[in-house]
């Protein structure tokens, strides 16, 4: 039997302006350090996309290049499908609409993972178990923001309620995203103008060994 979507009374979501992102990568490494993660492990990744090509148009040359990053990290969907995968319930959402694992009833058979397709749990070789981004609980029980949002020096990461952000922000589907249709993610993006040129231009993560992309 297919489960329900999971209701909350709050949904905590992500904002990302890939329109004035560097790629400096400094939410990645701001986000190992805060949570201590091990070599291979990265809860937020910055994908690096690039794709088009130049053409000889009456004898003059033009481009459709593409280039831009997308930040990301585990995406808090409304209708979590790693939640519906886990056999133990470790996989849980709470009331504020954070997905997260509890380790006491993890088992680590990487269901979560399989089902996912955004990547966003991840499995530790150390301790045999599952791992993913818990949108820093701690730090917003005190009134702070996750590490990776502090950490932007470009302020392109910010987070608030999920219905809050999308009525303040310009938001459309971005590559290499999946359709929203699938988990309904709580991530609000703002689109870099080089990426509407997407249907014309044959685009590629060009960094996937770094993220891990398609392991």
């Amino acid at each position: 039997m297919d489960k329900k979507p999971i209701d909350s009374m709050k949904q905590y979501a992500f904002f990302f302006d890939s329109s004035a992102c560097s790629g400096c990568k400094a939410c990645e490494m701001a986000c190992r350090d805060k949570h201590d993660l091990e070599k291979g492990i990265l809860w937020r990744r910055v994908y690096e996309v690039a794709g088009g090509e130049w053409k000889i148009e009456n004898k003059v040359i033009r481009q459709n290049l593409v280039s831009y990053y997308v930040s990301m990290s585990c995406n808090h969907c409304q209708d979590p499908v790693c939640v519906h995968a886990c056999p133990t319930e470790a996989m849980q959402k709470n009331e504020e609409g954070i997905v997260f694992i509890d380790p006491d009833l993890c088992i680590g058979c990487k269901y979560c993972s399989w089902a996912c397709p955004y990547d966003a749990p991840q499995y530790n070789d150390r301790t045999g178990l599952m791992t993913k981004c818990d949108f820093c609980m701690d730090y917003l029980r005190q009134g702070k923001a996750p590490s990776c949002v502090a950490a932007c020096p470009m302020r392109v990461l910010d987070f608030g309620e999920f219905a809050a952000l999308k009525r303040k922000y310009p938001a459309k589907h971005i590559y290499p995203l999946p359709d929203e249709s699938l988990t309904q993610p709580a991530f609000v993006v703002k689109v870099h103008k080089s990426a509407e040129k997407a249907e014309d231009s044959s685009l590629e993560i060009v960094n996937r060994e770094e993220v891990g992309y398609g392991k």
